[in-house]
Protein backbone atom coordinates (compact mmCIF):
# COMPACT_ATOMS: atom_id res chain seq x y z
CA UNK A 1 0.00 0.00 0.00
CA UNK A 2 1.48 3.69 -0.65
CA UNK A 3 2.06 6.24 1.84
CA UNK A 4 -0.85 8.20 1.83
CA UNK A 5 2.02 11.33 2.92
CA UNK A 6 3.66 10.51 -0.26
CA UNK A 7 0.05 11.17 -2.66
CA UNK A 8 -0.81 14.21 -0.33
CA UNK A 9 2.96 15.48 -0.36
CA UNK A 10 3.66 14.75 -3.91
CA UNK A 11 0.90 13.38 -6.07
CA UNK A 12 2.82 13.94 -9.12
CA UNK A 13 5.23 11.09 -8.30
CA UNK A 14 2.49 8.63 -8.33
CA UNK A 15 0.66 9.96 -11.42
CA UNK A 16 3.70 9.36 -13.48
CA UNK A 17 4.13 6.08 -11.99
CA UNK A 18 0.37 5.11 -12.74
CA UNK A 19 1.16 6.47 -16.28
CA UNK A 20 4.30 4.09 -16.62
CA UNK A 21 2.37 1.54 -15.39
CA UNK A 22 -0.26 2.02 -18.11
CA UNK A 23 -2.79 1.83 -15.00
CA UNK A 24 -5.88 4.69 -14.23
CA UNK A 25 -5.85 5.04 -10.47
CA UNK A 26 -8.36 7.22 -8.45
CA UNK A 27 -6.10 9.83 -6.83
CA UNK A 28 -7.84 12.79 -7.27
CA UNK A 29 -10.73 10.45 -4.94
CA UNK A 30 -8.11 9.56 -2.32
CA UNK A 31 -6.91 13.28 -1.88
CA UNK A 32 -10.17 14.47 -1.85
CA UNK A 33 -11.35 11.84 1.13
CA UNK A 34 -7.71 12.86 2.66
CA UNK A 35 -8.78 16.39 2.48
CA UNK A 36 -12.17 15.77 3.91
CA UNK A 37 -10.54 13.60 6.67
CA UNK A 38 -8.04 16.39 7.64
CA UNK A 39 -11.23 18.93 7.82
CA UNK A 40 -12.86 16.59 9.96
CA UNK A 41 -10.06 16.27 12.03
CA UNK A 42 -9.54 19.70 12.75
CA UNK A 43 -13.24 21.03 13.17
CA UNK A 44 -12.65 17.62 16.40
CA UNK A 45 -10.00 19.23 17.19
CA UNK A 46 -11.57 22.78 17.86
CA UNK A 47 -14.46 21.42 19.34
CA UNK A 48 -12.54 19.61 21.95
CA UNK A 49 -10.88 22.71 22.51
CA UNK A 50 -13.66 24.76 23.21
CA UNK A 51 -15.24 22.17 25.35
CA UNK A 52 -12.10 22.02 27.29
CA UNK A 53 -12.38 26.27 27.55
CA UNK A 54 -15.84 26.03 28.67
CA UNK A 55 -14.54 23.72 31.48
CA UNK A 56 -11.94 26.23 32.62
CA UNK A 57 -14.38 29.06 33.06
CA UNK A 58 -17.20 26.84 34.96
CA UNK A 59 -15.70 27.99 38.10
CA UNK A 60 -15.33 32.28 37.10
CA UNK A 61 -18.82 32.61 35.90
CA UNK A 62 -22.43 33.09 37.56
CA UNK A 63 -24.81 30.28 37.80
CA UNK A 64 -27.09 31.73 35.27
CA UNK A 65 -24.04 31.98 32.65
CA UNK A 66 -22.93 28.05 33.71
CA UNK A 67 -26.41 27.12 32.52
CA UNK A 68 -25.46 28.60 29.31
CA UNK A 69 -22.21 27.17 29.29
CA UNK A 70 -23.41 23.61 30.33
CA UNK A 71 -25.73 23.90 26.86
CA UNK A 72 -23.26 25.09 24.83
CA UNK A 73 -20.68 21.98 26.15
CA UNK A 74 -23.81 19.63 25.50
CA UNK A 75 -24.04 20.93 22.22
CA UNK A 76 -20.26 20.61 21.13
CA UNK A 77 -19.99 17.51 22.35
CA UNK A 78 -23.17 16.09 20.38
CA UNK A 79 -21.57 17.59 17.17
CA UNK A 80 -17.66 15.99 18.22
CA UNK A 81 -19.60 12.16 18.69
CA UNK A 82 -21.32 13.00 15.40
CA UNK A 83 -18.16 13.63 13.55
CA UNK A 84 -16.37 10.65 14.35
CA UNK A 85 -18.48 8.09 12.56
CA UNK A 86 -17.82 10.44 9.81
CA UNK A 87 -13.87 10.04 10.49
CA UNK A 88 -14.14 6.09 10.35
CA UNK A 89 -16.27 6.39 7.06
CA UNK A 90 -13.58 8.66 5.18
CA UNK A 91 -10.49 6.62 6.38
CA UNK A 92 -12.03 3.12 5.60
CA UNK A 93 -13.05 4.35 1.62
CA UNK A 94 -9.49 6.25 1.47
CA UNK A 95 -7.81 2.55 2.22
CA UNK A 96 -10.14 0.77 0.11
CA UNK A 97 -9.07 3.03 -2.65
CA UNK A 98 -5.23 2.56 -1.73
CA UNK A 99 -5.91 -0.77 -1.27
CA UNK A 100 -6.25 -1.27 -4.91
CA UNK A 101 -3.79 0.56 -6.17
CA UNK A 102 -0.04 -0.82 -7.50
CA UNK A 103 2.97 -0.56 -6.44
CA UNK A 104 5.15 2.43 -7.57
CA UNK A 105 8.55 1.04 -10.43
CA UNK A 106 11.45 1.42 -9.59
CA UNK A 107 13.36 3.99 -11.73
CA UNK A 108 15.67 1.08 -13.08
CA UNK A 109 11.89 -0.80 -14.69
CA UNK A 110 11.94 0.02 -17.81
CA UNK A 111 8.57 1.27 -19.49
CA UNK A 112 6.35 -0.68 -21.06
CA UNK A 113 3.16 -1.73 -21.77
CA UNK A 114 2.87 -5.57 -22.19
CA UNK A 115 5.81 -8.25 -21.94
CA UNK A 116 6.87 -6.93 -25.26
CA UNK A 117 8.78 -3.94 -23.42
CA UNK A 118 10.78 -6.90 -21.36
CA UNK A 119 14.36 -6.60 -21.42
CA UNK A 120 16.74 -10.02 -21.78
CA UNK A 121 19.34 -9.97 -18.93
CA UNK A 122 21.31 -12.73 -19.11
CA UNK A 123 20.83 -16.22 -20.05
CA UNK A 124 22.10 -19.56 -19.49
CA UNK A 125 22.81 -22.88 -21.17
CA UNK A 126 22.04 -23.95 -24.58
CA UNK A 127 18.58 -25.19 -25.86
CA UNK A 128 19.00 -29.41 -26.35
CA UNK A 129 19.53 -30.10 -30.31
CA UNK A 130 17.65 -33.31 -30.73
CA UNK A 131 17.87 -35.98 -33.77
CA UNK A 132 14.22 -36.45 -33.55
CA UNK A 133 11.25 -34.44 -33.64
CA UNK A 134 10.61 -33.29 -29.94
CA UNK A 135 7.13 -33.82 -28.32
CA UNK A 136 5.29 -31.69 -25.92
CA UNK A 137 5.34 -32.34 -21.85
CA UNK A 138 1.72 -33.70 -22.38
CA UNK A 139 2.44 -36.47 -25.09
CA UNK A 140 5.44 -37.39 -23.09
CA UNK A 141 3.35 -37.56 -20.25
CA UNK A 142 0.51 -39.30 -21.58
CA UNK A 143 2.68 -41.96 -23.58
CA UNK A 144 4.81 -42.72 -19.74
CA UNK A 145 1.46 -43.38 -18.32
CA UNK A 146 2.84 -40.81 -15.43
CA UNK A 147 0.13 -37.98 -16.45
CA UNK A 148 -3.15 -38.73 -16.45
CA UNK A 149 -5.51 -35.11 -17.80
CA UNK A 150 -8.80 -37.31 -18.02
CA UNK A 151 -8.48 -38.87 -14.60
CA UNK A 152 -7.73 -35.30 -13.73
CA UNK A 153 -10.65 -34.01 -15.23
CA UNK A 154 -12.84 -37.29 -13.99
CA UNK A 155 -11.96 -36.52 -10.27
CA UNK A 156 -12.36 -32.65 -10.58
CA UNK A 157 -12.66 -30.55 -13.75
CA UNK A 158 -10.61 -29.20 -16.55
CA UNK A 159 -6.92 -27.50 -15.39
CA UNK A 160 -6.45 -30.29 -12.89
CA UNK A 161 -3.89 -33.26 -13.64
CA UNK A 162 -3.36 -36.88 -11.46
CA UNK A 163 0.44 -37.63 -11.62
CA UNK A 164 1.40 -41.36 -11.43
CA UNK A 165 4.26 -43.55 -10.61
CA UNK A 166 7.09 -41.79 -11.99
CA UNK A 167 5.21 -38.15 -12.23
CA UNK A 168 4.32 -38.26 -8.51
CA UNK A 169 7.71 -39.46 -7.41
CA UNK A 170 9.68 -36.54 -9.50
CA UNK A 171 6.96 -34.35 -8.38
CA UNK A 172 8.06 -34.89 -4.65
CA UNK A 173 11.83 -35.39 -5.72
CA UNK A 174 12.11 -31.88 -6.94
CA UNK A 175 10.27 -30.58 -4.02
CA UNK A 176 12.91 -32.58 -1.93
CA UNK A 177 15.98 -30.97 -3.79
CA UNK A 178 14.78 -27.66 -4.11
CA UNK A 179 13.93 -27.49 -0.16
CA UNK A 180 16.88 -28.92 0.76
CA UNK A 181 19.10 -26.66 -2.09
CA UNK A 182 17.93 -23.65 0.03
CA UNK A 183 17.93 -24.65 3.37
CA UNK A 184 21.38 -26.33 3.49
CA UNK A 185 22.96 -23.90 0.93
CA UNK A 186 21.42 -20.81 0.64
CA UNK A 187 20.87 -20.78 4.21
CA UNK A 188 16.78 -19.76 4.18
CA UNK A 189 14.53 -21.20 7.21
CA UNK A 190 11.39 -23.91 5.99
CA UNK A 191 8.26 -22.45 6.58
CA UNK A 192 5.48 -25.08 6.21
CA UNK A 193 2.26 -22.57 5.78
CA UNK A 194 -1.47 -22.60 6.93
CA UNK A 195 -3.06 -23.50 3.06
CA UNK A 196 -6.35 -21.59 4.56
CA UNK A 197 -5.70 -18.23 4.87
CA UNK A 198 -8.11 -15.62 6.90
CA UNK A 199 -9.19 -12.00 5.10
CA UNK A 200 -6.13 -9.98 6.75
CA UNK A 201 -3.67 -12.37 6.09
CA UNK A 202 -4.93 -11.92 2.18
CA UNK A 203 -5.49 -8.25 2.35
CA UNK A 204 -1.85 -7.71 4.12
CA UNK A 205 -0.21 -9.41 1.15
CA UNK A 206 -1.89 -7.93 -1.82
CA UNK A 207 -4.19 -10.56 -3.02
CA UNK A 208 -7.09 -8.59 -1.70
CA UNK A 209 -9.59 -6.30 -2.56
CA UNK A 210 -8.12 -6.38 -5.99
CA UNK A 211 -7.65 -10.44 -7.11
CA UNK A 212 -10.15 -11.82 -5.32
CA UNK A 213 -11.72 -13.33 -8.31
CA UNK A 214 -8.71 -15.30 -9.05
CA UNK A 215 -9.19 -16.96 -5.62
CA UNK A 216 -10.95 -20.27 -3.78
CA UNK A 217 -12.81 -19.08 -0.98
CA UNK A 218 -14.60 -21.70 1.47
CA UNK A 219 -18.33 -21.03 2.95
CA UNK A 220 -16.18 -20.38 6.47
CA UNK A 221 -14.60 -17.20 4.56
CA UNK A 222 -10.93 -18.64 4.49
CA UNK A 223 -9.40 -18.37 1.07
CA UNK A 224 -6.94 -21.31 -0.46
CA UNK A 225 -3.77 -19.96 -0.84
CA UNK A 226 -2.86 -18.98 -3.93
CA UNK A 227 0.91 -19.26 -3.43
CA UNK A 228 2.94 -19.36 0.15
CA UNK A 229 4.02 -15.62 -0.60
CA UNK A 230 0.49 -14.49 0.95
CA UNK A 231 0.98 -16.00 4.33
CA UNK A 232 4.76 -15.39 4.55
CA UNK A 233 3.98 -11.71 3.98
CA UNK A 234 1.63 -11.49 6.76
CA UNK A 235 3.83 -13.31 9.14
CA UNK A 236 4.75 -10.57 11.16
CA UNK A 237 1.71 -8.30 10.77
CA UNK A 238 1.16 -5.59 13.35
CA UNK A 239 4.05 -6.36 14.63
CA UNK A 240 7.14 -4.60 15.67
CA UNK A 241 10.75 -6.60 14.98
CA UNK A 242 14.62 -5.69 15.97
CA UNK A 243 16.70 -4.92 13.67
CA UNK A 244 19.19 -7.68 14.50
CA UNK A 245 16.78 -9.77 13.46
CA UNK A 246 16.89 -8.93 9.50
CA UNK A 247 17.12 -9.80 7.25
CA UNK A 248 14.66 -12.77 7.68
CA UNK A 249 14.97 -15.19 4.44
CA UNK A 250 12.30 -17.89 4.05
CA UNK A 251 11.29 -21.21 1.89
CA UNK A 252 7.95 -22.59 2.28
CA UNK A 253 6.75 -25.82 0.21
CA UNK A 254 3.12 -25.61 -0.15
CA UNK A 255 0.44 -26.47 -2.90
CA UNK A 256 -0.88 -23.59 -5.00
CA UNK A 257 -4.70 -22.63 -5.88
CA UNK A 258 -5.65 -20.47 -8.46
CA UNK A 259 -9.19 -20.13 -10.30
CA UNK A 260 -7.32 -18.31 -13.58
CA UNK A 261 -10.08 -15.85 -13.88
CA UNK A 262 -9.41 -13.87 -16.90
CA UNK A 263 -7.33 -16.61 -18.71
CA UNK A 264 -9.84 -17.99 -20.88
CA UNK A 265 -8.33 -20.67 -23.14
CA UNK A 266 -5.15 -19.70 -22.22
CA UNK A 267 -2.33 -22.59 -22.01
CA UNK A 268 -5.76 -24.77 -21.60
CA UNK A 269 -3.41 -28.36 -22.42
CA UNK A 270 -1.17 -30.16 -20.50
CA UNK A 271 0.74 -29.04 -17.02
CA UNK A 272 1.14 -25.45 -17.56
CA UNK A 273 -1.90 -23.58 -16.13
CA UNK A 274 -3.49 -25.67 -13.51
CA UNK A 275 -5.87 -24.92 -10.78
CA UNK A 276 -3.61 -26.66 -8.25
CA UNK A 277 0.21 -26.45 -8.93
CA UNK A 278 3.06 -27.05 -6.05
CA UNK A 279 5.71 -24.33 -5.85
CA UNK A 280 8.55 -24.08 -3.24
CA UNK A 281 8.43 -19.67 -2.54
CA UNK A 282 11.59 -17.88 -1.43
CA UNK A 283 10.92 -14.94 0.84
CA UNK A 284 12.49 -12.09 2.80
CA UNK A 285 12.18 -9.36 5.28
CA UNK A 286 15.16 -7.03 5.28
CA UNK A 287 16.77 -3.25 5.86
CA UNK A 288 15.75 -1.10 2.71
CA UNK A 289 18.66 -0.16 2.55
CA UNK A 290 19.93 -3.61 1.93
CA UNK A 291 16.85 -5.14 -0.23
CA UNK A 292 18.20 -4.09 -4.13
CA UNK A 293 21.23 -6.59 -3.19
CA UNK A 294 19.53 -9.16 -1.65
CA UNK A 295 16.56 -8.72 -4.67
CA UNK A 296 19.83 -9.94 -6.55
CA UNK A 297 21.14 -12.77 -4.35
CA UNK A 298 17.37 -14.29 -4.54
CA UNK A 299 16.89 -13.89 -8.07
CA UNK A 300 20.46 -15.70 -8.13
CA UNK A 301 19.09 -18.62 -5.92
CA UNK A 302 16.03 -19.25 -7.94
CA UNK A 303 18.29 -19.65 -11.14
CA UNK A 304 20.74 -21.76 -9.28
CA UNK A 305 18.22 -24.56 -9.17
CA UNK A 306 17.49 -24.47 -13.07
CA UNK A 307 21.55 -24.54 -13.47
CA UNK A 308 21.69 -27.57 -11.26
CA UNK A 309 19.10 -29.65 -13.00
CA UNK A 310 21.08 -28.28 -16.49
CA UNK A 311 17.72 -26.51 -17.60
CA UNK A 312 18.26 -23.87 -19.84
CA UNK A 313 16.99 -20.36 -19.28
CA UNK A 314 17.02 -16.89 -19.43
CA UNK A 315 16.67 -13.69 -17.10
CA UNK A 316 14.09 -11.05 -17.82
CA UNK A 317 13.65 -7.61 -16.31
CA UNK A 318 9.79 -6.29 -16.41
CA UNK A 319 8.63 -3.71 -17.80
CA UNK A 320 6.37 -1.46 -16.30
CA UNK A 321 3.21 -2.49 -17.96
CA UNK A 322 3.69 -6.42 -17.27
CA UNK A 323 4.80 -6.23 -13.71
CA UNK A 324 2.95 -7.71 -10.41
CA UNK A 325 0.87 -5.69 -8.50
CA UNK A 326 2.44 -5.26 -5.47
CA UNK A 327 6.23 -5.09 -7.09
CA UNK A 328 8.62 -2.29 -7.22
CA UNK A 329 10.99 -4.60 -10.07
CA UNK A 330 10.51 -8.55 -10.94
CA UNK A 331 13.11 -10.42 -12.69
CA UNK A 332 11.12 -13.22 -14.41
CA UNK A 333 13.05 -16.48 -14.98
CA UNK A 334 12.01 -18.24 -18.42
CA UNK A 335 12.52 -22.01 -18.90
CA UNK A 336 13.35 -23.55 -22.44
CA UNK A 337 10.95 -25.80 -23.66
CA UNK A 338 11.48 -27.55 -26.80
CA UNK A 339 8.21 -29.34 -26.93
CA UNK A 340 6.74 -25.60 -27.46
CA UNK A 341 10.17 -24.46 -29.27
CA UNK A 342 9.59 -21.16 -26.66
CA UNK A 343 10.65 -19.80 -23.37
CA UNK A 344 7.86 -20.04 -20.26
CA UNK A 345 8.09 -18.53 -16.81
CA UNK A 346 8.82 -20.97 -14.45
CA UNK A 347 9.88 -18.02 -11.57
CA UNK A 348 9.35 -14.33 -11.02
CA UNK A 349 11.76 -12.69 -8.61
CA UNK A 350 10.43 -9.02 -6.72
CA UNK A 351 11.41 -6.57 -4.58
CA UNK A 352 8.10 -5.20 -3.36
CA UNK A 353 9.76 -2.38 -0.91
CA UNK A 354 7.46 -1.66 1.80
CA UNK A 355 4.00 -2.04 0.13
CA UNK A 356 2.96 -5.18 1.59
CA UNK A 357 4.74 -4.06 5.11
CA UNK A 358 2.12 -1.29 5.09
CA UNK A 359 -0.50 -3.45 4.25
CA UNK A 360 0.15 -5.56 7.52
CA UNK A 361 1.98 -2.78 9.60
CA UNK A 362 5.05 -5.31 9.52
CA UNK A 363 7.79 -3.08 11.08
CA UNK A 364 10.90 -3.19 12.69
CA UNK A 365 12.70 -0.61 15.46
CA UNK A 366 16.33 0.79 13.79
CA UNK A 367 19.37 0.84 15.88
CA UNK A 368 18.48 4.45 16.63
CA UNK A 369 15.22 3.32 18.25
CA UNK A 370 13.15 4.87 14.76
CA UNK A 371 10.32 2.33 13.97
CA UNK A 372 10.51 1.35 9.92
CA UNK A 373 8.95 -0.67 7.54
CA UNK A 374 10.98 -3.27 6.64
CA UNK A 375 11.02 -4.10 2.85
CA UNK A 376 10.04 -7.42 1.42
CA UNK A 377 11.16 -9.61 -1.42
CA UNK A 378 9.75 -13.07 -3.05
CA UNK A 379 10.28 -14.98 -5.53
CA UNK A 380 9.59 -18.75 -6.80
CA UNK A 381 12.74 -21.01 -6.01
CA UNK A 382 10.79 -22.89 -8.63
CA UNK A 383 7.17 -23.45 -9.82
CA UNK A 384 7.49 -27.20 -9.18
CA UNK A 385 4.74 -28.21 -12.37
CA UNK A 386 7.02 -26.45 -14.52
CA UNK A 387 10.46 -27.63 -13.83
CA UNK A 388 8.42 -31.28 -13.79
CA UNK A 389 7.23 -30.42 -18.15
CA UNK A 390 10.72 -28.68 -18.48
CA UNK A 391 12.48 -31.79 -17.28
CA UNK A 392 10.41 -34.02 -19.54
CA UNK A 393 10.69 -32.03 -22.68
CA UNK A 394 14.18 -30.98 -22.21
CA UNK A 395 15.86 -34.43 -21.30
CA UNK A 396 13.48 -36.69 -23.65
CA UNK A 397 14.51 -39.20 -25.63
CA UNK A 398 14.09 -40.83 -29.11
CA UNK A 399 12.66 -44.05 -27.51
CA UNK A 400 10.27 -42.07 -25.62
CA UNK A 401 12.00 -42.58 -22.36
CA UNK A 402 13.39 -39.49 -19.91
CA UNK A 403 16.61 -38.91 -18.73
CA UNK A 404 16.54 -37.93 -15.08
CA UNK A 405 19.24 -35.06 -14.17
CA UNK A 406 22.09 -36.27 -12.25
CA UNK A 407 20.87 -33.77 -9.14
CA UNK A 408 17.60 -35.44 -8.83
CA UNK A 409 18.85 -39.45 -9.42
CA UNK A 410 19.64 -39.65 -5.49
CA UNK A 411 15.74 -38.46 -4.78
CA UNK A 412 14.49 -40.26 -7.42
CA UNK A 413 16.11 -43.49 -7.23
CA UNK A 414 16.83 -44.08 -11.10
CA UNK A 415 18.50 -42.00 -13.85
CA UNK A 416 15.92 -42.68 -16.69
CA UNK A 417 11.90 -43.24 -16.35
CA UNK A 418 9.99 -45.71 -18.23
CA UNK A 419 6.73 -46.50 -19.38
CA UNK A 420 4.24 -46.76 -16.38
CA UNK A 421 2.85 -49.93 -16.31
CA UNK A 422 -0.85 -49.40 -16.66
CA UNK A 423 -3.37 -50.82 -14.17
CA UNK A 424 -6.43 -52.24 -15.68
CA UNK A 425 -9.68 -52.53 -14.11
CA UNK A 426 -11.90 -55.64 -13.47
CA UNK A 427 -14.75 -53.99 -14.91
Amino acid sequence: MLDIKLLRDNPEIVREAMRRRHQEAPLDDILELDRQRRELLTTADSLRAEINTISRQFGKVSPEERDSLRARSKEMGAQLTGIDPLVVAVEEQQRDFLLRIPNIPNPDVPEGADEQGNQLVRSWGEPPHFDFEPQAHYDIGEKLGIMDFEMGAKLAGSRFTLLRGWGARLELALINFMVDLHVREHGYTLIWPPYLLNTATMTGSGQLPKFEEDLFKTREGYYLLPTAESALASMYAGEILNESELPMMFTAYSPCFRSEAGSGGKDMRGYLRQHQFSKVELFGFVKPEDSYVMHEQLTGHAERVLQELGLPYRTMLLCTGDMGFAAAKTYDLEVWLPGQNTYREISSCSNVEDFQARRSNTRYRDAAGKVRYPHMLNGSGLAVGRTLLAILENYQQADGTVRVPEKLQRYLGTDVIKLQAEVVSDE
